[in-house]
């Protein structure tokens, strides 16, 4: 869990990674609401100096700057060559194979997904929320990944980050269909509790979904960004509120 006394906000994933690979997940940290004191997405209405702020202290904890995403629930992967810049490019996932270089996602109920080689190759990472996660977003990460670095999808890692909770996150029949679409085995991540109204089990979703593209290592952190209001971001709880980050490199 989190370490009050660390100087970014966060902890590093209970994850067996591999030699030279690191991963931080951040956290909201103390601070006024509705954006507590380490908000990191330029997107929410914060105040553009406070998160200017934020992004610069982030490098006390990561060896270069990330490339910030527009995240917009797609399937769309970029490859990563070096430390990020003011752009913004839009996708919704990230690799490289090149040290030192981050890859992050920004989140605030959607799962981070962060994905290491076993043979410290390449990593990578996906904003998975539903409408991704249903659309391929793992799938599209993963071709690169082994097309381009790894090899195979057994020989990567993978670690579910902090995201809503099956007993927080309540979906209509749209959800419901678009994974149902794409298998009956998903039904058993779905709980009725009202008509028209389902309880949801994201990251069980993930976790099916890794399995079943090969990706059998599989770790899952345990907790609620809905629930855990101390340390987590949630848009559904909020509304108004700041993004964490999911970051993984490998060292030089």
């Amino acid at each position: 869990m989190p370490d009050a006394q660390t100087a970014v906000p966060g902890f590093e994933p209970d994850w067996r990674l591999p030699p030279g690979v690191q991963a931080w997940q951040t956290c909201r940290g103390s601070g006024p609401l509705p954006y507590g004191g380490f908000n990191l997405g330029h997107h929410v209405g914060d105040k553009p100096a406070l998160v200017a702020a934020n992004r610069a202290r982030l490098l006390a904890q990561v060896p270069s700057h990330p490339t910030w995403l527009n995240q917009v629930h797609g399937t769309t992967v970029l490859e990563l060559t070096q430390a990020g810049s003011d752009a913004t490019p839009e996708a919704d996932a990230v690799w490289t194979g090149v040290p030192n270089v981050v890859c992050a996602i920004m989140t605030a109920d959607c799962l981070p997904v962060l994905l290491a080689d076993r043979l410290g190759r390449v990593v990578g990472a996906a904003h998975a929320g539903w409408r991704g996660l249903a659309g391929g977003v793992l799938e599209a990460l993963i071709r690169q990944m082994t097309e381009k670095g790894a090899g195979r999808a057994a020989d990567l890692s993978a670690w579910l980050g902090p995201a809503i909770g099956p007993s927080a996150f309540e979906v209509g029949p749209d959800v419901v269909e678009a994974f149902m679409t794409l298998s009956s085995d998903n039904q058993r991540f779905f709980s009725a509790v009202a008509p028209g109204k389902w309880h949801t089990d994201l990251p069980g979703l993930a976790a099916q979904k890794l399995r079943a593209l090969g990706v059998t290592d599989v770790t899952q952190f345990n907790g609620c960004t809905y629930t855990q209001s101390k340390l987590f971001y949630s848009y559904r709880r909020d509304q108004v509120t700041g993004r964490m980050a999911s970051m993984i490199w490998m060292n030089a």
